[in-house]
């Protein structure tokens, strides 16, 4: 069938208003962004928002700025008019949270809008209904309302893709929790149905946070700045303990604007990987200022898209970042910097004499030795009894006539003095809050993972040779890698080289890994370097290598310490950084206050 040639010609502007609405308003919450944006923009120091039906019968966004002169509220309505940008050098540094003059004209072009405005110095102010062009004189102080009635009438195809008015609600309110955390010298108000279900009075950024997001996540976050040449950082970083299911409480600002950017989030990420266990996600809350012709905020209508002059740049910094919050554990409970004395005694898993500088390896860990029996329970000199249970014969009694000043210099221990092993697994230990237990294999685990990374240093990984080469058909991307990353694929122990067109082989693997499959290790990696480039996909490998060696050289459960051994062993994880998790993600201790302690046997009741 010979299709119809239809002539070319200029759609309607109602039309077009129409096709770029769907660019800007895909649901009530998209409005009330555009609207609260502009309130920000014209200086508001408090903004009201008010809903019925979730946001689709009606939106009004009223504010406290400077307001619209009478004569210029028609050109409000119109498409690309804005008082925000003048030229293309003023689009390039441009400072204001809206400029691209859209929002208001998509709106009206698929619901019913009006608005109020009076500035300073104005006998009135003036409603316009944008409908009709009506303009006519109002009640209000300094300021702009705009009511946005029956959203989404003129195409009722869009509404039938809206959820139910408490889902809508629910994205309305995450829309002004947005801004009200990058300004919290704005008041921010939200009405729904007439009541009041959100309030945010003007504080300081610290305790905008805590309004925001709860006290429990200042309680599980960490203060973070950082400054590195034109960027500036701060914000919160959540402790792995605080991670969450569901990447619901990640917010991420450029010079103030809310943006979704993967970028930033793989870096955020990567500062976590070896401290979140499974799948879990991290919180936080992250401020980049940065100077704003390095970054692109022309991308998308919605604005919530940016594109970075240094992309690496941002990367790195937000990843030396988080990783330097993260670094410090968190045995000082309660805020002081404690400086940890000196161990009881010579760690029995210190490397040996040399083994730093020649770089470890399992065999070379003095916990890798026969494993023997543990007692159920090793009570120490704190205990009732100074004595060992069912101690293996030969072991060796602890020492019953510690000094009395021990016990007082222990109180300046963040994870205390050891009192006992439990199970074979758990050190307990007792601190000035109260009591600490301790996984001593994950703690271990940790300790053995960050000595052998500050030993490895940054030498590449050993490649073994393989008898026949494996190849495979590779994509374009993949070719293109394994042609341009070719250093670091050899720092990873890899020997990936073109060998017909459409092919690669694989000549050599990291001799470490003796039964990986080749191919699919070689696409991995390739996949890898593509993603995050050499050096931070070398480092990512020889971290996980490293963390195979450092979990098979931790020491085991049912392993018998000695005090000392204990005692050593939280002094180290006092001096070792990350130290709260090991490296698979799970905690390496555990703190039970003398309160809660009182709660359990109904103590004071």
């Amino acid at each position: 069938m010979t299709a119809t040639r239809r002539p070319i010609r200029e759609l309607p502007d109602e039309l077009v208003s129409q096709i770029a609405a769907g660019e800007v308003v895909e649901r009530p919450a998209s409005v009330v962004r555009e609207l609260v944006d502009n309130a920000l923009d014209a200086g508001a120091t408090q903004v009201t928002v008010r809903l019925a039906a979730g946001g689709v019968r009606s939106i009004l966004v009223e504010d406290d700025g400077c307001g619209i002169p009478a004569e210029q509220l028609p050109l409000a309505l119109k498409r690309h008019a804005t008082s925000k940008i003048a030229n293309l050098a003023e689009l390039e540094s441009v400072a204001t949270m809206g400029f691209r003059g859209e929002a208001l004209a998509a709106i009206a072009s698929i619901a019913e809008v009006s608005i109020a405005s009076r500035c300073d110095g104005a006998a009135h102010a003036h409603r316009l209904d944008a409908r009709s062009g009506e303009l006519q004189p109002a009640a209000r102080a300094r300021g702009t309302s705009v009511e946005v009635r029956e959203l989404f009438f003129a195409t009722p195809a869009r509404r039938k893709f809206l959820k139910t008015d408490a889902t809508e609600l629910a994205h309305c309110v995450d829309a002004v929790r947005r801004h009200a955390l990058a300004r919290p010298e704005v008041g921010f108000a939200i009405w729904h149905d007439g009541k009041l279900i959100e309030q945010w009075r003007p504080a300081a950024a610290e305790q905008r946070i805590a309004d925001v997001l709860g006290a429990d996540f200042i309680a599980q976050s960490r203060l973070l700045q950082a400054g590195a040449g034109p960027l500036r950082l701060t914000g919160r970083a959540g402790l792995p303990d605080a991670a969450r299911a569901r990447a619901d409480q990640q917010y991420v600002y450029v010079n103030g604007r809310f943006v979704r950017d993967r970028l930033i989030a793989h870096g955020a990420r990567s500062a976590y990987e070896d401290v979140l266990h499974g799948q879990r996600q991290p919180s936080y809350v992250l401020f980049l200022e940065i100077d704003p012709q390095r970054v692109d905020v022309n991308v998308h209508p919605t604005k919530i898209e940016v594109r970075f002059r240094d992309g690496r740049e941002i990367h790195q910094a937000v990843r030396h970042a988080i990783e330097a919050v993260l670094a410090a554990s968190r045995a000082p409970l309660d805020g002081s910097a404690v400086e940890p004395p000196p161990a009881l005694a010579t760690p029995a898993w210190r490397p040996i004499v040399g083994g730093e500088q020649r770089g470890l390896g399992l065999q070379e860990l003095a916990w890798l030795r026969a494993e023997e029996p543990a007692p159920r329970w090793n009570v120490g000199p704190a205990g009732a009894a100074a004595a060992v249970l069912d101690a293996p014969p030969g072991a060796a009694a602890p020492a019953t006539d510690a000094p009395a000043a021990a016990a007082s210099d222990a109180e300046a221990w963040p994870l205390g003095r050891a009192l006992a092993q439990l199970a074979g697994a758990y050190i307990l230990a007792e601190n000035r809050h109260g009591l600490v237990i301790v996984d001593m294999h994950a703690a271990h685990e940790r300790i053995v993972y960050e000595r052998l990374k500050a030993a490895q240093g940054d030498s590449a990984l050993t490649a073994q040779p393989l008898l026949i080469p494996a190849t495979f058909a590779a994509t374009g991307d993949e070719w293109a890698t394994a042609e341009a990353q070719a250093d670091g694929l050899a720092a990873l122990g890899l020997d990936v080289a073109p060998l017909a067109p459409g092919v690669l082989a694989v000549r050599a693997r990291p001799a470490a890994l003796p039964d990986a499959d080749p191919v699919a290790l070689a696409r991995a990696v390739l996949a890898e370097l593509a993603e995050v480039g050499a050096s931070r996909a070398v480092q990512r490998a020889r971290d996980e290598l490293l963390a195979t060696m450092a979990c098979h050289g931790a020491v085991r459960a049912n392993r018998t310490l000695t005090l000392a051994e204990m005692n050593a062993l939280l002094r180290d994880m006092e001096r070792t950084e990350r130290a709260d998790q090991c490296n698979h993600g799970r905690p390496t201790w555990r703190q039970v206050t003398v309160k809660e302690l009182d709660g359990l046997f109904l103590r004071g009741r």
